[in-house]
């Protein structure tokens, strides 16, 4: 383990909930134990260690992401997402293979969806030339949580989403069977909402999406809150 890591795990370890962590395993299908520390306090204890152990340099992050994904509890991949989120940016692209690398690693929706909308959105936003290549790349991929990717880096983009891409990409995923992929659809068009209603409206009725993605997609439009 990285030395940066080491106090930090045992301090998350000596506030574990062995109740709670058990509840929260079967919450997320066992993707890995937990100590069973609800989010504020895992956040609060890691910007105390910040304080004790000082702000890890970004050319440091790297190791400490790896490390901290190769612990077997699930906070302490929490730890590494929320380090690379607090360093969004000042992130590059030449940290989207890392990116990459995590978002494939013991995957699942709560690491997945917060790399890919508040680390990759803000890197592939910042450097709009790189979009392209990745976009493709994860597209074309066979990894699922990487199409999903692609399809929620954008979601935070409101009047700067590239809607011929968001577009061009859900149509090539319309037909996924996998709730992560449907509902990502619906998830995207219904963020995309908030900037354009209408056009969501239109896209929605001019192709077949699954009753989940449109359910999603439409929820905001339909209860009148755009």
């Amino acid at each position: 383990m990285h030395p940066w890591l080491r106090p930090l795990h045992a301090v998350l370890k000596e506030h574990r909930c062995p109740e709670n962590a058990a509840a929260v395993k079967a919450y997320m299908k066992g993707i890995a134990p937990f100590f069973g520390l609800k989010t504020d306090l895992r956040r609060s204890l890691l910007k105390a260690h910040m304080v004790e152990a000082g702000r890890p340099d970004l050319d440091e992050l790297p190791d400490i992401c790896r490390s901290a994904f190769a612990c077997r509890e699930r906070e302490m991949h929490y730890v590494a997402v929320d380090l690379l989120v607090r360093n969004a940016k000042k992130l590059g692209p030449d940290h989207l293979p890392l990116l990459e690398e995590l978002i494939t690693t013991k995957s699942w929706w709560d690491t997945v969806d917060m790399l890919a909308t508040n680390a990759v959105g803000p890197v592939l936003r910042r450097h709009p030339e790189h979009i392209a290549r990745w976009n493709t790349r994860w597209m074309r991929s066979s990894d699922m949580w990487l199409n999903r990717t692609a399809l929620l880096f954008q979601l935070k983009w409101q009047q700067d989403t590239d809607t011929r891409l968001l577009f061009a990409n859900i149509e090539a995923l319309a037909d996924h069977k996998d709730f992560f992929i449907r509902k990502a659809i619906g998830w995207a068009l219904r963020a995309y909402s908030t900037t354009d209603p209408a056009a969501v409206e239109e896209f929605v009725r001019a192709h077949e999406l699954s009753p989940l993605s449109t359910r999603e997609a439409l929820r905001l439009i339909r209860a009148g809150r755009v």
